[in-house]
């Protein structure tokens, strides 16, 4: 099936312009994978609020503090009145202010969605600024869903730093084996189990341990070598088929994408061949908007080295730090846009 053109381009812009700093930036703190469901959820202890209580094996490294502890920190917060560069032009997801009829939240993936909405702008403010802008989100709840919005995103944050070190753990999770990669899935259940309450961990995580269970199944049948190549295709696509429908479409249309690089690499030397190539798989409208977009990319990768190159050369001229980091504002104001020049600072935090 070919994507909607404007949910695929949407899609893609927002890869295109926000990967770059995300990928970097958020690699140590950012949730990679589940588990296929097959182990018992671990419930925790918790306190009389329904909140997980943390046992000693549950303590923060020392390097880390909890991020719920920067829930309600608002008043000492101050957040910019425009939106982070990444997000400008998108809006917040809608259907997650759901409750029931006595005023209790109903958690959906809707929620969670919001919540990474903000949070994938991390590196262009900081963790207390995005906290302070969903609890902002937040704030159309009437109690008691606005209080148990707070803790579930308290909990769900503090989630995501465990997960962080947990992944840190394992490494490099390609190299993992079935067996290391079951159990790595399991961890990471029991992590959910232990910071949120079952109904929040199925709504939030319930695509996701579909498509972990599929991702299993696909690394066994790829590394069983008693099948022919058409037994394989067929078992895969089975286990494909298994998938809930959005995801089966989100694969469709993922692969799609993947077409379009590889066929953008090819024809990068026919620009019309590209251009028919797009107008083909997206249509007429989205093709015109995927030629602008790379466009604007190429021309803002030709200034970014441009860019990097005097940047070098003042961090090798011995300035002084004020110097130096005026030097370095006046490079980034000749060579990007007001909202460009946001991206390119987190650029260079992080490298």
């Amino acid at each position: 099936m070919i994507p909607d053109p404007p949910k695929a381009m949407k899609f893609f812009i927002r890869v295109c312009v926000t990967l770059p700093v995300i990928i970097a930036v958020v690699a140590a703190f950012w949730l990679l994978a589940t588990d296929p469901g097959k182990t018992a959820l671990p419930t925790g202890p918790r306190d009389e609020a329904g909140k997980p209580v943390r046992l000693p094996e549950q303590q923060w490294s020392g390097e880390h503090n909890a991020p719920s502890t920067l829930i309600d920190e608002t008043s000492v917060v101050t957040v910019p009145d425009v939106l982070p560069a990444s997000l400008r032009g998108t809006s917040v997801p809608i259907g997650w202010a759901r409750t029931d009829r006595s005023g209790n939240l109903i958690p959906t993936p809707h929620l969670r969605q919001m919540f990474e909405y903000f949070l994938s702008a991390l590196g262009e403010e900081s963790l207390a600024q995005l906290v302070a802008r969903i609890e902002s989100a937040l704030g159309a709840l009437e109690e008691p869903a606005r209080s148990q919005a707070l803790a579930t995103l308290g909990n769900y944050l503090d989630y995501k730093l465990a997960v962080a070190e947990l992944e840190q753990a394992y490494g490099d999770t390609d190299r993992l084996g079935p067996e290391e990669m079951q159990r790595r899935m399991a961890e990471i259940r029991a992590l959910r189990g232990t910071w949120l309450d079952a109904a929040t961990a199925e709504a939030f995580f319930a695509d996701e341990e579909a498509m972990d269970r599929f991702q299993m199944q696909k690394l066994r049948i790829v590394r069983n070598q008693s099948l022919t190549a058409e037994q394989r295709a067929e078992a895969l696509r089975r286990a494909e088929g298994s998938l809930p429908e959005p995801l089966r479409q989100a694969r469709e249309e993922t692969r799609r994408f993947a077409e379009y690089e590889q066929a953008r690499q090819q024809l990068s030397d026919d620009p019309q061949a590209l251009q028919a190539w797009r107008q083909e798989a997206f249509g007429a409208e989205a093709a015109d908007r995927l030629a602008e977009l790379e466009t604007q990319q190429l021309e803002w990768d030709r200034r970014w080295q441009a860019y990097s190159r005097e940047r070098a050369r003042i961090l090798s001229a011995g300035l002084a730090a004020p110097e130096q980091e005026a030097a370095l504002k006046r490079l980034r104001a000749k060579h990007f846009s007001e909202t460009e020049q946001i991206r390119a600072r987190a650029l260079d935090s992080i490298r």
